[in-house]
């Protein structure tokens, strides 16, 4: 018999399921959360009620918001001939703490991955390639993993926006091999988009 009840065990495994927690971790902060109930569980079920409520993907950029188009995107101040692609909304949080950038985003939803069959229609590449299109874009900056996948990635983007004429640039100096731009300090990141390089071939 099961120590624990049905609504317990399924939270448990429901929490098993986020990045970096298994079934014992997932287990402890359950228990941690009925432990205190009224000041951590009840506010945190609350909030997160209201996340599923109200927070939405942008149709332009992929980012989430409680409006759309997201706050980045509506914004006036924005460099509008700029646009950087990032892979997940992660990425695009890390640049925006590390505060180095002030156009307009693009996130594909993942990279390109013959081994797991990911290809450019199942991410929001052709949505890339018609914001290029018609929005009077001037430069692309290819703000992607330096990993295979993501090197992948940006050769397939660089090479798609070729007949566009717009510049496009990948980070540099700063943006170690095999590194995620995610786990990257703001200083990385800094030195990574002050030494961007125009892509082989645009």
């Amino acid at each position: 018999m099961s120590s624990r009840n049905d609504e317990i065990t399924r939270v448990v495994e429901l929490m098993a399921r986020l990045p970096g927690l298994g079934p014992r971790s997932a287990q402890r902060i359950v228990l941690h959360l009925l432990r205190a109930r009224q000041g951590l569980l009840q506010p945190l079920a609350s909030a997160l009620a209201a996340l599923a409520e109200s927070v939405r993907q942008c149709g332009v950029c992929g980012n989430f918001d409680t409006r759309d188009p997201c706050h980045i995107c509506r914004d006036e101040k924005r460099k509008r001939e700029v646009i950087c692609v990032v892979k997940d909304v992660a990425d695009l949080w890390a640049l925006e703490r590390a505060g180095v950038f002030h156009g307009r985003y693009h996130v594909t939803g993942g990279l390109l991955s013959a081994i797991d069959g990911i290809t450019p229609e199942d991410l929001r590449i052709p949505n890339l390639i018609n914001r290029v299109r018609t929005e009077n874009v001037r430069e692309v900056i290819l703000a992607l993993d330096a990993t295979v996948e993501g090197q992948t990635t940006a050769h397939y983007i660089a090479e798609a926006l070729k007949e566009t004429g717009v510049t496009v640039s990948h980070l540099a100096h700063g943006m170690p091999v095999g590194g995620e731009l995610e786990y990257l300090d703001e200083g990385t990141i800094a030195a990574a988009f002050r030494a961007r390089r125009q892509a082989e071939g645009s």
